[in-house]
Protein backbone atom coordinates (compact mmCIF):
# COMPACT_ATOMS: atom_id res chain seq x y z
CA UNK A 1 0.00 0.00 0.00
CA UNK A 2 1.49 3.73 -0.87
CA UNK A 3 2.62 5.54 1.65
CA UNK A 4 -1.02 7.91 2.40
CA UNK A 5 0.99 11.41 3.28
CA UNK A 6 3.73 10.69 -0.40
CA UNK A 7 0.46 10.36 -2.87
CA UNK A 8 -1.34 12.81 -1.06
CA UNK A 9 1.87 15.32 -1.31
CA UNK A 10 1.39 14.45 -5.11
CA UNK A 11 -2.08 15.05 -5.34
CA UNK A 12 -1.21 18.25 -3.38
CA UNK A 13 1.15 19.17 -5.74
CA UNK A 14 -0.94 18.87 -9.15
CA UNK A 15 -3.96 21.21 -7.46
CA UNK A 16 -1.49 23.89 -6.54
CA UNK A 17 0.55 23.77 -10.29
CA UNK A 18 -3.51 24.40 -11.87
CA UNK A 19 -4.12 26.86 -9.27
CA UNK A 20 -0.90 28.83 -9.84
CA UNK A 21 -1.44 28.86 -13.81
CA UNK A 22 -4.98 30.00 -13.37
CA UNK A 23 -4.11 32.31 -11.20
CA UNK A 24 -1.27 33.87 -13.81
CA UNK A 25 -4.24 33.46 -16.65
CA UNK A 26 -6.72 35.17 -14.71
CA UNK A 27 -5.53 37.21 -11.72
CA UNK A 28 -7.56 37.31 -8.39
CA UNK A 29 -10.71 37.50 -10.59
CA UNK A 30 -12.24 34.39 -7.57
CA UNK A 31 -11.52 37.07 -4.91
CA UNK A 32 -14.87 38.74 -6.63
CA UNK A 33 -16.64 35.38 -5.72
CA UNK A 34 -18.75 35.43 -2.30
CA UNK A 35 -18.82 32.41 0.03
CA UNK A 36 -21.80 30.88 -1.02
CA UNK A 37 -20.86 31.21 -4.56
CA UNK A 38 -17.83 29.58 -3.48
CA UNK A 39 -19.65 26.58 -2.40
CA UNK A 40 -22.07 26.27 -4.96
CA UNK A 41 -18.97 25.96 -7.61
CA UNK A 42 -17.68 23.09 -5.35
CA UNK A 43 -21.44 21.87 -5.20
CA UNK A 44 -21.70 21.98 -9.28
CA UNK A 45 -18.66 19.83 -9.59
CA UNK A 46 -19.26 17.43 -7.02
CA UNK A 47 -22.80 17.06 -8.25
CA UNK A 48 -21.69 16.46 -12.07
CA UNK A 49 -19.38 13.99 -10.78
CA UNK A 50 -21.95 11.94 -9.18
CA UNK A 51 -24.45 12.73 -12.01
CA UNK A 52 -21.44 11.11 -14.37
CA UNK A 53 -20.96 7.83 -11.93
CA UNK A 54 -25.02 7.07 -11.94
CA UNK A 55 -25.30 7.32 -15.53
CA UNK A 56 -21.63 6.49 -16.82
CA UNK A 57 -22.09 9.18 -19.57
CA UNK A 58 -19.48 11.91 -19.43
CA UNK A 59 -20.61 13.89 -22.43
CA UNK A 60 -18.79 17.18 -21.82
CA UNK A 61 -15.61 15.12 -22.12
CA UNK A 62 -14.09 17.34 -19.18
CA UNK A 63 -12.45 13.96 -16.85
CA UNK A 64 -13.50 13.62 -13.60
CA UNK A 65 -10.10 14.00 -12.03
CA UNK A 66 -10.11 17.77 -13.15
CA UNK A 67 -13.25 18.10 -11.44
CA UNK A 68 -11.77 16.99 -8.03
CA UNK A 69 -9.00 19.24 -8.77
CA UNK A 70 -11.19 22.35 -9.18
CA UNK A 71 -12.94 21.21 -6.12
CA UNK A 72 -9.86 21.13 -3.92
CA UNK A 73 -8.59 24.77 -5.37
CA UNK A 74 -12.57 26.41 -4.54
CA UNK A 75 -12.64 25.37 -1.11
CA UNK A 76 -9.02 26.62 -0.73
CA UNK A 77 -10.24 29.58 -2.44
CA UNK A 78 -13.38 30.05 0.55
CA UNK A 79 -10.52 29.74 3.27
CA UNK A 80 -8.91 32.21 1.83
CA UNK A 81 -12.03 34.25 1.05
CA UNK A 82 -12.84 33.64 4.73
CA UNK A 83 -9.14 34.69 6.12
CA UNK A 84 -9.37 37.71 3.94
CA UNK A 85 -12.69 38.81 3.90
CA UNK A 86 -14.67 39.73 1.17
CA UNK A 87 -14.65 43.28 1.49
CA UNK A 88 -11.13 43.76 0.88
CA UNK A 89 -9.20 44.41 -2.47
CA UNK A 90 -9.71 41.99 -5.08
CA UNK A 91 -5.99 42.25 -6.25
CA UNK A 92 -4.13 39.24 -5.00
CA UNK A 93 -0.47 38.75 -5.81
CA UNK A 94 0.76 35.42 -7.20
CA UNK A 95 3.09 34.57 -4.28
CA UNK A 96 0.55 36.33 -1.72
CA UNK A 97 -1.89 33.74 -3.01
CA UNK A 98 0.41 31.20 -3.27
CA UNK A 99 1.49 31.76 0.55
CA UNK A 100 -2.46 31.44 1.60
CA UNK A 101 -2.94 28.53 -0.80
CA UNK A 102 -0.08 26.69 1.31
CA UNK A 103 -1.00 27.71 4.52
CA UNK A 104 -4.58 26.40 3.97
CA UNK A 105 -3.57 22.67 2.53
CA UNK A 106 -0.98 22.72 5.46
CA UNK A 107 -3.47 22.54 7.71
CA UNK A 108 -5.96 20.14 5.92
CA UNK A 109 -3.29 17.87 5.59
CA UNK A 110 -2.89 17.82 9.36
CA UNK A 111 -6.18 17.43 9.78
CA UNK A 112 -5.38 14.29 7.01
CA UNK A 113 -3.12 12.91 9.14
CA UNK A 114 -4.98 13.33 12.69
CA UNK A 115 -8.11 11.95 11.33
CA UNK A 116 -6.03 9.21 9.45
CA UNK A 117 -4.20 8.04 12.58
CA UNK A 118 -7.63 7.98 14.53
CA UNK A 119 -9.70 6.35 11.51
CA UNK A 120 -6.68 3.81 10.25
CA UNK A 121 -6.72 4.75 6.58
CA UNK A 122 -10.32 3.79 6.35
CA UNK A 123 -10.95 5.50 3.05
CA UNK A 124 -8.62 3.51 1.55
CA UNK A 125 -11.91 0.97 1.83
CA UNK A 126 -14.38 3.25 1.01
CA UNK A 127 -15.86 3.58 -3.05
CA UNK A 128 -15.58 6.61 -4.88
CA UNK A 129 -18.76 7.12 -5.23
CA UNK A 130 -19.34 7.26 -1.33
CA UNK A 131 -16.87 9.40 -0.66
CA UNK A 132 -18.45 11.71 -3.66
CA UNK A 133 -21.47 11.37 -1.35
CA UNK A 134 -20.41 12.81 1.61
CA UNK A 135 -18.38 15.58 -0.01
CA UNK A 136 -22.08 16.89 -1.72
CA UNK A 137 -23.34 16.12 2.35
CA UNK A 138 -20.98 18.20 3.34
CA UNK A 139 -21.54 20.86 1.07
CA UNK A 140 -25.45 20.84 1.77
CA UNK A 141 -24.39 21.34 5.45
CA UNK A 142 -22.48 23.97 4.32
CA UNK A 143 -25.10 25.45 2.81
CA UNK A 144 -27.49 25.34 5.28
CA UNK A 145 -24.89 26.96 7.82
CA UNK A 146 -24.10 29.73 5.33
CA UNK A 147 -28.34 30.57 5.03
CA UNK A 148 -28.24 30.75 9.43
CA UNK A 149 -25.79 33.72 8.31
CA UNK A 150 -22.84 31.35 9.72
CA UNK A 151 -24.02 30.32 13.34
CA UNK A 152 -24.69 26.83 14.58
CA UNK A 153 -25.27 24.88 18.00
CA UNK A 154 -23.29 22.28 18.01
CA UNK A 155 -20.94 22.26 14.38
CA UNK A 156 -17.38 22.30 13.34
CA UNK A 157 -19.03 25.36 10.97
CA UNK A 158 -18.48 25.67 6.97
CA UNK A 159 -14.28 25.99 7.76
CA UNK A 160 -14.02 22.07 9.15
CA UNK A 161 -16.58 21.61 6.00
CA UNK A 162 -14.40 22.90 3.33
CA UNK A 163 -10.90 21.42 4.66
CA UNK A 164 -13.33 18.16 4.58
CA UNK A 165 -13.94 18.83 1.42
CA UNK A 166 -10.39 19.17 0.48
CA UNK A 167 -9.34 16.15 1.99
CA UNK A 168 -12.16 13.53 0.55
CA UNK A 169 -11.42 15.41 -3.41
CA UNK A 170 -7.83 14.35 -2.55
CA UNK A 171 -8.86 11.00 -1.25
CA UNK A 172 -10.62 10.51 -4.80
CA UNK A 173 -7.86 12.02 -6.87
CA UNK A 174 -5.59 9.02 -4.99
CA UNK A 175 -8.23 6.51 -5.77
CA UNK A 176 -9.18 7.31 -8.95
CA UNK A 177 -5.41 7.69 -10.32
CA UNK A 178 -4.34 3.85 -8.03
CA UNK A 179 -7.64 2.33 -9.88
CA UNK A 180 -6.55 3.71 -13.41
CA UNK A 181 -2.68 2.57 -12.65
CA UNK A 182 -4.12 -1.42 -11.43
CA UNK A 183 -6.02 -1.11 -14.91
CA UNK A 184 -3.06 -0.69 -17.34
CA UNK A 185 -1.23 -3.17 -15.76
Amino acid sequence: MPDTRKVFDIQIARCREVFAKKMRDYGSSWRVLRLPSLTDQIFIKANRIRSIQVSGENRVGDDVAGELVAMVNYAVMALIQQELGEEGSLELPLDEALTLYDKHIGRATKLMLDKNHDYGEAWRSMRVSSMVDLILMKLLRIKQIEDHDGKTLVSEGVEGGYMDIINYSLFCLIRTEEKEEGSKK
